[in-house]
């Protein structure tokens, strides 16, 4: 396709008029007969001073596609700073600006966190990336990466994830959409008002658990969980509707957390407490109607280079968040060895419910837990 190049239109000082006797066009209303040679020149002029502006201003130098992306976290948050927002760029880049990736934050798009799944399959936004604990029990194959103790690494367990999601998740619970990325956070941590530094300090305890499979573990060690989106946390917090809450490091200033509790219990031992699962959903019909080129684009800075690269982003950003904890004087509680061991012998009749769930929706939750732990190993190897 060519395009009018404004630089070849050769602008010619224009003639000095000023002395030349008045045109009779100058003293007529209307004029019918041929212009006169100034007024060729005139509009060869202006000619080539309308093709320019085409050119600076035609669609074609915008980007073919632009595409909304949704979430839930403040825009100065690790995911849409450190991930979502170099990812895009990536894309845009690889394009050559033929995409072109919008940003909304904090839900500016309206609705509420755990409406993010269905924006994208519905196509009310294009791309929107959402924590699967928002809608419990929707996605039940992805749950085993939720159950307590079970994440070793973040990056290696995030890779993992992604397989599960190429190889089987992609096309049953998730058909309804297209995942560009799966990934999951640090290690969760307890955050609280009051210490805890065993389990039986759980027993009565009000917080916040992301997820279902998560929250079904501090219920069978006695406490009184609460399935909260995280922009919910602070209010729940400061009206004592909870007293703690369930959070990775990283996402911890979001929401000022070291402002709103006073102690952090740590469990230090081979796999963490929990992790919760990530996903990044582009609408299915649009991601259809993209060229080929730009399909493929998209699927090389997605998949399993954008689900590591989360993991790993959301894992490294662990330790600074726990600096401004730790500046505020905060204090620390490690549950280590017999404590650790107690705490992760607790979580096997989560387990063993969890497989019985599964067998009744058809699911071998036993065998789908070998697998991704020989995932997670073949990724740490």
């Amino acid at each position: 396709m060519s395009y009018p190049i404004a630089g070849k239109c050769i602008l010619r000082p224009s003639l000095d008029v000023s002395k030349q006797r008045p045109h009779p066009i100058a003293r007529s209303k209307t004029w019918d007969g041929p212009l006169p040679h100034h007024s060729h020149l005139t509009f060869a002029l202006l000619s080539c001073l309308l093709l320019g502006l085409l050119f600076c201003f035609s669609p074609a130098r915008a980007a073919d596609v632009t595409l909304r992306l949704h979430s839930f976290l403040p825009p100065s948050s690790t995911v849409p700073k450190q991930i979502l927002r170099p990812w895009a760029k990536k894309v845009e880049e690889a394009s050559k600006g033929r995409i072109k990736i919008q940003h909304f934050d904090s839900m500016a798009l309206g609705g509420k966190p755990p409406s993010l799944m269905d924006q994208a399959r519905d196509g009310v936004v294009d791309i929107t990336w959402t924590l699967l604990g928002y809608t419990p029990g929707r996605f039940p194959r992805s749950e085993v990466f939720e159950l307590p103790f079970l994440m070793e690494d973040p990056v290696a367990t995030s890779l993992a994830f992604w397989d599960l999601i190429e190889q089987d998740f992609q096309h049953n619970e998730f058909q309804s959409v297209k995942i560009l990325g799966a990934w999951v956070h640090g290690p969760g941590v307890l955050h609280s008002k009051d210490p805890i530094q065993s389990l039986s300090d759980m027993k009565g305890l009000k917080l916040r658990g992301p997820t279902r499979v998560i929250n079904a573990y501090f219920k069978s060690v006695g406490a009184v969980p609460l399935g909260l989106p995280l922009p919910a946390v602070p209010e729940a917090l400061s009206r004592g509707v909870i007293s703690a809450t369930a959070l990775p490091w990283e996402v911890t200033p979001a929401v000022k957390l070291s402002e709103l509790v006073r102690h952090h219990s740590e469990l230090k031992g081979p796999q963490a407490l929990y992790t919760a699962t990530l996903v990044l959903v582009m609408n299915k019909a649009r991601y259809r109607s993209l060229p080929d080129d730009l399909k493929a684009i998209l699927d090389a800075e997605s998949g399993a280079k954008l689900s590591g690269f989360g993991g790993r982003a959301q894992w490294a950003a662990d330790k600074a968040a726990r600096t401004i904890a730790e500046k505020a004087g905060n204090s620390f509680h490690t549950l280590a060895d017999a404590d650790y061991d107690a705490w992760k012998k607790a979580a096997e009749p989560v387990y063993a419910d969890w497989i019985v769930d599964m067998q009744k929706k058809g699911i071998d939750g036993k065998a789908l837990i070998e697998k991704v732990r020989a995932r997670i190993q073949a990724h740490r190897d």
